[in-house]
């Protein structure tokens, strides 16, 4: 077998000199490997997994017809159908700021200081109708234009839980119970300032790691829009779609009858709805009508259902990771979970 050919002419080196990058070899698995990767876009990828599903539409059929595989097909694409519409909504709204709002902007609009900011950002999530899918998004782009992450972060735990929608369709859910409103609010609102402040103390400027973005200062308005808009879309569309698989399988793994023992117990009825709305993923402005079919557990566990699930779920945490980075969803997450859980029962026992 011939030696594998060298980029360029090998050179002699000077003692404990390194040979010039250039003069590494290169493998012919390594070469084929780079020129596939060269040539196959995720066009020829999505191409090739309709041709593939189109020859196997047959077994598929046959497969989706399972009663426990159509369960997790309906869930999924009911969190999708859910979820979607709001998280373009966030994409377009993070390219907006992104491309149109100057950074002079936010020091104008924000407290100077981190700790005044973070209350005001936190209240910001009033006049924005969305639900977590598109506020991490906003949040990334936030901080990419100069809002401390501090702010950015309170803003993304507000935003989904106090927007008009999300409120009303609270009132909806719960006619006889319009208490539910109020206390969603104020404890929802609570837990955004709180992990603000506490990320002011405790938090790490390098636990954030943004993903790269296009360079968007060399193109026209337009053009940068539409370049941050494609991207955000397939970074925080895929870890989306894992966040709706796994709360899909959790919904055809986990039996009914647990909840029904679980109800009569009232710490561990708690810690049960704050896990299931960890587990389900349920959009803030469906998540409502879920807690309130859930009579048989009380209020205030209900009302941790509801302001845990739009702060710390499967698919937000899997979204948290793919935009901040692993480092930041393996410390954020659990410690806003302590905290909305702590925040709600106290809101639920003083309100309800």
């Amino acid at each position: 077998m011939s030696a594998p050919e060298r980029i360029a002419p090998a050179q002699e080196n000077s003692p404990g000199e390194s040979p010039p990058p250039h003069d590494v070899p290169l493998s012919r698995g390594a070469a084929a490997r780079a020129l596939i990767a060269e040539r196959v876009s995720s066009v020829e990828v999505l191409a090739a997994l309709l041709i593939l599903l189109i020859i196997l539409r047959e077994p598929l059929a046959g497969l989706l017809s399972a009663p426990s595989l159509a369960t997790w097909t309906t869930v999924f694409v009911s969190v999708m159908v859910q979820a979607v519409p709001f998280l373009v909504f966030g994409v377009l709204l993070s390219a907006v700021i992104a491309v149109f709002v100057p950074r002079s902007f936010w020091a104008r609009a924000l407290p100077k200081h981190p700790a005044l900011a973070v209350p005001v950002a936190s209240a910001a999530g009033v006049v924005l109708p969305g639900c977590e899918c598109g506020a991490v998004p906003i949040a990334g782009s936030l901080i990419r234009r100069g809002v401390t992450p501090a702010a950015a972060l309170a803003f993304l735990l507000a935003a989904p839980a106090i927007n008009p929608i999300v409120l009303v369709a609270t009132a909806v859910a719960f006619p006889n119970n319009p208490e539910m409103v109020p206390a969603r609010a104020i404890a929802s609102l609570v837990v955004a300032v709180v992990m603000g402040w506490l990320w002011l103390r405790l938090g790490r400027a390098d636990w954030i790691r943004l993903p790269h973005r296009p360079e968007l200062d060399g193109l026209r308005r337009g053009e940068a829009f539409w370049a941050a808009v494609r991207h955000d879309v397939v970074h925080a569309g895929g870890f989306l779609v894992i966040g709706a698989m796994a709360a899909a399988s959790i919904n055809v793994l986990v039996p009914e009858r647990w909840l029904q023992t679980l109800a009569d117990q009232p710490v561990l009825s708690v810690l049960a709805l704050a896990a299931l709305a960890v587990l389900l993923s349920i959009c803030s402005e469906a998540d409502a009508f879920v807690a309130a079919s859930l009579s048989q557990f009380s209020l205030t566990s209900r009302l941790v259902f509801l302001v845990v699930g739009p702060m710390v779920d499967l698919k937000l945490i899997s979204m948290q990771a793919g935009v901040f980075g692993r480092r930041f969803a393996a410390r954020f997450a659990p410690a806003t979970f302590a905290v909305a859980v702590t925040v709600a029962v106290a809101t639920g026992a003083v309100l309800l």
